[in-house]
């Protein structure tokens, strides 16, 4: 099977606003990038599939997910929290994200993908056990994640997160799990106002000076993740890829371009070659500036496909 690109419809139906960054616009940016640049040639499409409250239950707590449903509105909207709110079509998009991680873990470990790129929105990364947050709502990753051990029955599984925001919910979810390591980059002082002090021996959590720029986040990867990365030897790879650490984007202040998350991705490449047979699942979190946001995410997926021969910089 060629590496899995997957989406679906209803993510586009989700809007909190005419004004929030968080829009469906986001998603078809990335789409079009994609397109133009040729590399939706070497994938296959994949329509997301609504996760099932058992899948979500394996990050979230039963009575949160049930709260969730029960918020959803059938007309208007109904805020979540200050940043964050639902129309009657979020729930279901928000099905479909977490949906979207669970195929992509099926379709690379049993079907041959390899690769998966999720291009799916809400965002999750933010999403704790029991708390919606920051756009998000349900954990995606961490619900692939969780699927991947407990249903595929994998013994280690690797986080790598290098959105601007660092993912807290993710951490929340993760931070006592033995058979997870997460990797994660961010801007520090910045939402959600944690991360420097990591929750667990299995969290690597980089806080990254305000406009540092891409010195100190290829320095965070070399001395700190690849170590531990080696160390844990991952089955599998999932990447919470969050794009707002660019340069254009104004939800983040670190200065960073095209070629950093090029460069990071050749780095987690490297490693799952070694480790777990090329095998990554990849899942959208943030990026808000359209154009920087699509360049980004085409030079990640570039990478991913095994297209991208320049060498690092």
């Amino acid at each position: 099977m060629l590496p899995a690109y997957i989406f679906h419809p209803d993510c586009l139906k989700h809007t909190m606003g005419e004004q929030h960054p968080e829009c469906p616009e986001r998603i078809g940016a990335i789409q079009d990038m994609l397109l133009i640049k040729g590399l939706l040639d070497f994938m296959q499409p994949c329509e997301a599939p609504p996760a099932t409250e058992q899948q979500l239950a394996q990050a979230h707590s039963v009575a949160y997910i049930r709260s969730i449903a029960a918020l959803s509105p059938r007309a208007g909207s109904v805020r979540v929290d200050p940043d964050t709110s639902m129309n009657p079509y979020s729930h279901q998009a928000a099905l479909r994200s977490a949906g979207a991680a669970v195929l992509a873990t099926d379709l690379v470990l049993t079907e041959g993908a390899g690769i998966a790129f999720c291009n799916v929105r809400p965002p999750g990364h933010h999403a704790e056990h029991a708390a919606a947050g920051g756009f998000c709502f349900f954990n995606n990753v961490a619900v692939g994640i969780r699927h991947a051990l407990h249903v595929h029955g994998l013994r280690r599984v690797a986080l790598i997160d290098f959105d601007v925001h660092h993912g807290n919910g993710s951490e929340d979810i993760l931070h006592d799990d033995e058979r997870v390591l997460m990797c994660s980059i961010f801007e520090d002082k910045l939402y959600p106002f944690c991360g420097n002090h990591p929750r667990g021996p299995n969290m690597v959590n980089i806080a990254l000076p305000a406009r540092s720029g891409p010195a100190p986040l290829r320095q965070a990867v070399t001395e700190h993740w690849l170590p531990a990365l080696e160390r844990f030897k991952p089955e599998l790879i999932f990447i919470s890829a969050g794009f707002d650490g660019h340069r254009d984007d104004d939800m983040g202040n670190l200065g960073l371009v095209e070629a950093d998350y090029a460069w990071i991705t050749r780095q987690i490449v490297e490693v799952a070659r070694r480790h777990c047979q090329g095998r990554i699942v990849s899942c959208l979190e943030g990026g808000y500036e359209l154009s920087s946001l699509a360049r980004s995410a085409a030079a990640h997926v570039k990478v991913l496909l095994g297209l991208d021969d320049t060498p690092d910089l």
